[in-house]
């Protein structure tokens, strides 16, 4: 059987060509031609791209119902905050995470106890049933419902997926999935594209969901064309240290619920388990307060969670370092030049290193107050009072500004047992917390004074 013919198109403006050449004929750049389908001409012929369902007339956005989402959940709590609330019917979810993260783990668990509920299929391309296998009984999961196969062909994945009729179906991972139309390799660019489409397409049109496991680079972001994470409804990243027993799965897009939620589980050998309580493992293990030590209460999503910011000043040489970990670099460097200039602190010739525990990522500005008196408790050798909180985003002229949700923030702080707090004027409640004492600040310079005196 002859394969379906295919061009290349250039992928910065568009242009095709026959066959590949370094430089695109039409705009002149190099290494941009990417391999990918005809489509077929003429109107007999059959387009590989039309429209699974008829058409639709154009409608007034008023008139049309409006309805929300059915959501299943998949019995990991963790993964179902992360979701939203759970799967959705037709829903396309993209994971992607270093090898061994636990991604194949956490998915067989859920697919696991999805199968008691619905009919579900996994297929595989990495590794064989028997490996499948040997995987659910060290994780002591029954399987007697959960459907298994191993294969890379997209059509035949396709054709399996039409007999089974799957209400869930996991695909680990696109990156080894091919299609026969197409001659490159399996995991190139225009192997995952198209595979990746076709699959979207069939979950759309039979309203089963499907999680797509993908690959990611040594930056970390997640292999193939960006287009991948455009097409699918929800990306996932798995992420953590595999040298720590701690996991956190987070939300970069979600059409079906909120952003920059995490999922925090910890890997045991039964598994992976939801961490009903996060902030634990994210908090200092000290017996008395030390040093360069302050806890922050960020938002991660919808969730309230207590971070312990480290901080280490010690003397430089005539080139002193910023190192940060955990969060933005060039953010300390202005933070520092803050410090300086309203605060009176100066470390223009200290090494200020930065640590946020546990390997939890803090993009949010409400850190600054955190880093900042963690710094100068680092600096004056002179540890923060017990059951210390801080949160307040700081200005470049030294105002400390309001953080968002500054009353979740400090009741989950009084629930932990927190009991002083340093926070934006306009972050202080109106009515008092129970068992919480709290400092409202204006400008940095009055947080600094009000911390040498507690």
């Amino acid at each position: 059987m002859a394969k379906d013919k295919t061009i290349f198109t250039c992928s910065e403006c568009g242009g095709t060509s026959a066959k590949w050449l370094g430089k695109c004929p039409a705009c002149g750049a190099w290494n941009t031609l990417i391999e990918g389908p005809a489509e077929a001409g003429g109107s007999g012929g059959k387009n590989r791209f039309q429209a699974l369902a008829k058409s639709q007339p154009v409608a007034t956005l008023s008139e049309i119902e409006a309805s929300d989402f059915e959501r299943t959940p998949t019995g990991q709590e963790e993964l179902d905050r992360v979701l939203g609330g759970g799967i959705v019917a037709g829903g396309v979810v993209l994971i992607g995470g270093d090898p061994g993260i636990g991604k194949s783990t956490l998915l067989l668990q859920a697919i696991d106890d999805l199968s008691s509920r619905l009919p579900v299929l996994y297929v595989t391309g990495e590794e064989s049933g028997a490996q499948i296998a040997m995987r659910s009984r060290r994780l002591g999961l029954a399987g007697a419902k959960v459907r298994v196969l191993a294969e890379i062909s997209l059509e035949k994945i396709l054709a399996t997926i039409e007999v089974e009729q799957p209400a869930f179906c996991v695909i680990d991972s696109i990156q080894t999935v091919y299609s026969e139309h197409l001659s490159s390799a399996p995991g190139s660019v225009a192997q995952v594209r198209e595979c990746a489409a076709h699959l979207t397409r069939t979950a759309k049109a039979s309203g089963c969901s499907m999680v797509l496991v993908g690959h990611v680079t040594k930056e970390g972001a997640l292999a193939g064309p960006r287009v991948l994470e455009h097409i699918v409804d929800t990306v996932l990243y798995f992420e953590g240290d595999t040298h720590s027993s701690f996991r956190l799965v987070r939300a970069i897009k979600n059409r079906f619920g909120a952003v920059n939620e995490i999922g925090v589980f910890a890997m045991t050998d039964k598994g992976l388990k939801g961490v009903a309580n996060p902030s634990a493992i994210f908090l200092s293990t000290h017996g008395e307060p030390v040093p360069g030590s302050c806890v922050l209460v960020t938002l991660e999503g919808t969730r309230p969670m207590l971070v312990e910011l480290q901080a280490l000043v010690d003397s430089g040489g005539p080139s002193p370092r910023r190192l940060s970990v955990g969060l933005d670099r060039d953010r300390l460097a202005m933070l520092l030049a803050v410090l300086h200039r309203h605060a009176g602190v100066a470390t223009m010739d200290q090494d200020v290193f930065v640590n946020a525990v546990g390997g939890v990522r803090i993009s949010e500005p409400a850190a600054d107050l955190a880093v900042l008196l963690a710094i100068q408790s680092s600096l004056r050798g002179r540890p923060l009072p017990k059951g210390f909180i801080a949160f307040g985003e700081v200005g470049l002229a030294g105002e400390v500004r309001p953080a968002p949700r500054g009353q979740e923030r400090l009741k989950e702080a009084a629930k932990l047992g927190f009991s002083v707090a340093v926070v934006p004027k306009a972050n202080a409640p109106k009515k008092p917390i129970e068992g919480l004492t709290v400092h409202a600040v204006e400008r940095i310079e009055d947080a600094m004074d009000l911390v040498r005196g507690l």
